[in-house]
């Protein structure tokens, strides 16, 4: 196992800024960069051996700073949306970026990944990591609290692209941190994720309103083309007529999973253009399906262009505004109290 460093570029401020090669022992690559501390590739061999980059993104380091759509990123510090783009913390309300429909979805624009990260590497027999630190400032992005943060991403013999998050606030405020790569197991420039096989093993999700943003219901996946606790193709009920289907335009939707605090798959995909597949694990409560509904021939790496569906997002969290709503469980932490998680792409 091995990791390797190079020179990505300079910030628009004439800083230096960093890649780093994460190298398994079967072949598979994982490439991190401490701008943003961004995912920039993960290469996995296919079923004939071949590497295929399958997680979509930019060539250079000046695409990155157009990167509203989060191609890779680590967002915090909240993740998806909250509501009214405010929140009450210890009786303070605190305004928020209004940037989604009256919401405040990943803690608007000026977003954790337009950041630089101070960066160490390590490395052994069995795996190969790189830890990303950057403290934000009290209100930053409007939350409250000097929140140190750090992201961990290590490469493990069993093919494992392991992430793990640390932050602790010195107020109370949000902590809910998620990464935003898209997915496409075909490669990133192969098409579409339609084709996809996936399980999900939740039996329930949230219901949202025409903003996407969760109702406070949680509703069963039972009978509804959100079910996919027994596999099926992104593609299959992905146009059903379905009014949460219909508001966001395909899978855009926070699946429950159980709120023990402890590691378990929450999902399970593959692609059969490539024979690579990938299983997610967490041990957090929600994981949000996002299947690119809103990408418009986005320019990418190689040249190739993404279209609407070209990736698809795991992106393990609480669940979206859990900061304003009591049914939920909290995102919200208090002074010193720690946020600890860990999310795991494997693939096989």
């Amino acid at each position: 196992m091995t990791v390797k460093e190079s020179t990505f570029g300079r910030t628009k401020e004439g800083k230096e800024v960093k890649r780093y090669l994460l190298t398994g022992k079967s072949g598979m690559e994982v490439e991190v960069t401490n701008f943003g501390a961004c995912i920039l590739a993960v290469r996995v061999p296919d079923e004939n051996g071949i590497k295929r980059d399958v997680i979509l993104g930019y060539d250079t380091l000046e695409e990155y700073y157009d990167n509203g759509c989060g191609f890779g990123a680590y967002i915090g510090r909240s993740s998806n949306r909250i509501g009214g783009a405010k929140v009450t913390l210890d009786g303070v309300t605190y305004e928020l970026e209004d940037n989604n429909k009256g919401n405040n979805l990943h803690s608007g624009s000026n977003r954790s990944h337009y950041q630089l990260y101070e960066a160490v590497c390590g490395q052994d027999e069995d795996s190969a990591y790189v830890e990303l630190h950057r403290t934000s400032p009290s209100m930053e992005q409007g939350f409250p609290g000097n929140l140190d943060q750090s992201i961990r991403y290590t490469l493990t013999a069993q093919n494992e692209l392991k992430i793990t998050y640390h932050a602790v606030s010195d107020e109370t405020t949000v902590i809910n941190l998620t990464n935003h790569s898209y997915f496409n197991l075909g490669g990133h420039d192969s098409g579409d994720i339609l084709d996809h096989e996936l399980e999900i093993y939740a039996d329930a999700f949230l219901l949202t309103d025409a903003t996407l943003l969760p109702t406070g219901e949680i509703a069963s996946v039972e009978g509804t083309p959100m079910d996919f606790r027994t596999m099926h193709t992104v593609g299959e009920r992905i146009n059903a007529d379905y009014e949460p289907l219909r508001l966001a335009g395909g899978y855009d939707h926070n699946y429950n999973l159980p709120n023990d605090g402890k590691m378990k798959k929450a999902a399970w995909v593959r692609s059969p253009k490539s024979g690579i597949a990938m299983e997610v694990w967490t041990d957090l409560c929600g994981m949000q399906l996002y299947t690119s509904n809103g990408m418009n021939h986005k320019k990418g790496k190689g040249g190739a262009y993404y279209e609407k569906f070209a990736g698809i997002c795991f992106e393990t969290q609480y669940y979206p505004n859990s900061c304003n709503e009591p049914k939920f469980p909290s995102c919200v932490f208090g002074a010193g109290q720690p946020y600890d998680s860990v999310t795991i792409y494997k693939f096989l």
